[in-house]
């Protein structure tokens, strides 16, 4: 049986209902869910006392529910079907005496003016704006104007919908247009998940007098179940709230029917402010075997371990998930700005929204395991905040580590998934002639961090690894006492200017770098400082390397790039481009030393990008050896200006391990856990 029409404009057509209802017969046709799914929401704006118009009844029970619930019995039913009319009439008979079916046009309607308290609409809107063309909106106004006559101020109109973009906007400008209050609710499990899968709405007009002038709109949205609402500044934002939800309810269609070929992340926002407060990637595992037990899982990442690789990686999560032994895991980053109430509140919290991720096949009332690392929610401890007009808006936090150890880090909040520079943090020591703590004192809080920089350890991979690269100079024992000129450009944090000044007693170490707000913040949260063999120039990198081949040529043992690019749509996050211009990079080899070495940093995704950077430094020197940093994007590049330093992987490792020997000295910290000689055996020759 044909029921559908073969155009959307049939939709507001009378023959095409009059067709569609004879064909149907008496089995009630519910457009966008039943009365159980829409009752929450119409409750509480329809009062038994109001006078109800429902518009394009078409032959839903919902105008019969509700009667018979006791809702309210003054309802007068509307549509455009002489069939549908006659059908209800004959159903409702005398069991509804107070209720009503009448044959009219909605954009004709013969009632007087404010003579209801509320108009509903269920799917109508929605039948009849099927395009935007002229004469399409035409009707669409005439139907709005001839709603808004026959409502009483302070009268309610509800449209149920599926808020396609186009509807939702045409009724959200007409009305606030009008001065009318506009929220929009969406419905809690609603509708026939079969026949649809996209969320339902209802939209609340609320009419008031239209006040002259431009009063400003009052918008707003209700979550699923969510009794407060939430203001909004425009139309297109509340189309736009909206669509994240229908993007949502089609993703967990999605995800319930078959397992996600590629990882699927999104964002769970805080009720009241809107801002994100869970980030949610869903990781499936096709290596795990099935079992009973083993479907689902939900891994909470401690606060501050999101940009772990194991974590912060497609690949790391993949290796995640196959390690736990789920088919499906959920992991769920903890976002900065926001409190959470430890790993029971976030549990509570999660259960209902992250069930709706489960995979498909999940047995009923399967119990499901939440994880973490440890069985804490970690520590986190936002120091500093502040907005640098070169960098933007940053943080500086204390986060604990893996272990006891807590770490400091800098983040720049337009890439907050990336550690822009990070220092362990030392327990502070006692004072002189202090007593130890007597037990039956007060012991400090575990949450909270000590505050000493330990300046002896290299957090990041990368700068271990640059520093390893200075074995490469000239002379057949790289020992720390040997004079060193060496420019560093970017300072971040200042952990490795500071690790080459304290480490290499005779390097004269000078800094560039471009924003002044980087100085002041490493030197209040990351123990930096100046002195005779540590100066820090604010200047652009690329103006003061320029300036040095003018004036002052082959005066650098080494040089080092750690730089990262403002511009995240490259491809490249360090260095920016123009750092690796085959002009730019000549004049680099200008103020190198014939036996020095320049190190980059390079950060490079754009596989193309990434080939014409080292086919450029290639150009320029003649010696060049690379070391990839384990998971990260990282890559660590040796240049060299004379080919005939070139030394081979073995010795590389050798010269490291000498001159890691000449740094652990008596009586000056070095930790065991990182060895400099194990960043140079994996490098190659390009």
């Amino acid at each position: 049986m044909e029921l559908l029409p073969r155009s959307p404009g049939e939709f507001g057509s009378a023959q095409y209902w009059e067709r569609f209802f004879r064909q149907r017969g008496q089995r009630p046709f519910e457009w966008y869910g039943a009365f159980p799914e829409l009752c929450p929401v119409l409750h509480k704006y329809v009062r038994p006392r109001d006078k109800v118009l429902v518009v394009g009844c078409g032959n839903s029970e919902l105008s019969e529910q509700m009667y018979d619930m006791g809702m309210c019995e003054d309802i007068v039913n509307i549509d455009i079907s002489n069939a549908v009319i006659r059908q209800m009439q004959e159903r409702s008979g005398s069991k509804r005496p107070k209720m009503s079916y009448l044959l009219m046009d909605m954009l004709q309607m013969d009632f007087p003016d404010a003579h209801f308290q509320v108009v509903l609409d269920k799917g109508t809107l929605d039948a009849i704006l099927t395009d935007e063309e002229e004469a399409t909106i035409a009707k669409v106004d005439k139907m709005f104007a001839e709603i808004s006559r026959v409502l009483q101020v302070g009268g309610r109109y509800l449209t149920v919908s599926l808020a396609q973009a186009h509807v939702l906007k045409k009724a959200v400008e007409y009305f606030s247009r009008e001065g009318w209050v506009v929220r929009v609710h969406q419905v809690a499990g609603s509708g026939d998940k079969q026949q649809f899968v996209l969320p339902v709405f209802v939209y609340v007009m609320t009419k008031f007098r239209k006040i002259p002038g431009s009063a400003p709109q009052i918008l707003e949205i209700c979550p699923e179940e969510q009794d407060k609402p939430m203001r909004v500044e425009s139309a297109e934002q509340l189309v736009a709230a909206v669509k994240d939800r229908q993007h949502y309810a089609l993703l967990c269609s999605q995800l319930s029917k078959t397992p996600c070929g590629e990882q699927v992340s999104l964002d769970l926002c805080d009720k009241e402010s809107g801002q994100p407060r869970y980030t949610l990637h869903v990781v499936d595992s096709s290596s795990v075997k099935p079992s009973r037990d083993n479907h689902f899982a939900i891994f909470i990442i401690p606060q501050g371990r999101e940009t772990e690789w194991l974590f912060g990686t497609e690949e790391g999560r993949r290796q995640l998930a196959a390690s736990a032994g789920f088919r499906r895991l959920v992991t769920v980053a903890l976002h900065r700005e926001q409190h959470y109430e430890g790993m029971a509140g976030i549990q509570a919290e999660l259960s209902g929204k992250v069930m709706e991720l489960a995979p498909p096949g999940l047995p009923a009332r399967q119990q499901v395991p939440f994880l973490s690392m440890g069985g804490d929610i970690g520590v986190r401890t936002v120091q500093h905040r502040d907005t640098s007009p070169l960098s933007g808006e940053y943080v500086v936090e204390d986060v604990k580590g893996d272990g006891t150890f807590y770490f400091r880090r800098l983040i720049f909040l337009r890439n907050r998934n990336v550690v822009q520079s990070e220092a362990r943090l030392l327990a502070p020591a006692p004072l002189p002639g202090q007593r130890k703590r007597r037990k039956d004192k007060k012991k400090p809080s575990p949450a909270e961090p000590p505050a000493a920089i330990d300046k002896s350890y290299l957090c990041c991979e990368h700068h271990k690894a640059m520093v390893a690269g200075l074995c490469l100079l000239g002379g057949p024992d790289p020992l720390p006492g040997t004079p060193l000129a060496v420019l560093v450009v970017g300072l971040g944090g200042g952990s490795l200017p500071l690790f080459v000044h304290d480490y290499f007693s005779q390097a004269r170490v000078a800094v560039v770098e471009i924003d002044p707000s980087m100085l002041e913040m490493a030197t209040c949260w990351f123990g930096f400082s100046q002195g005779d063999r540590m100066q820090v120039h604010i200047s652009d990198g690329l103006d003061y390397v320029a300036k040095l081949a003018a004036e002052a040529p082959a005066q650098y043992d080494a040089i080092m790039f750690d730089v990262d690019s403002k511009d995240l749509t490259v491809g490249m996050s360090c260095p920016p481009p123009a750092f690796v211009e085959k002009a730019f990079l000549q004049k680099v080899k200008t103020i190198l030393k014939p036996e020095g070495v320049f190190v980059l940093n390079l950060v490079c995704r754009d596989t193309r990008l990434k080939e014409s950077v080292l086919a450029t430094l290639r150009e320029v020197f003649p010696l060049l050896y690379t070391r990839h940093i384990e998971g990260e994007v990282n890559e660590i590049l040796f240049c060299q200006p004379n080919p005939a330093g070139r030394w081979d992987p073995t010795e590389l490792g050798a010269r490291a391990q000498a001159l890691e020997g000449a740094l652990r000295q008596p009586g000056r910290p070095w930790d065991s856990s990182y060895v400099l000689a194990d960043m140079l055996q994996a490098v190659r020759i390009l």
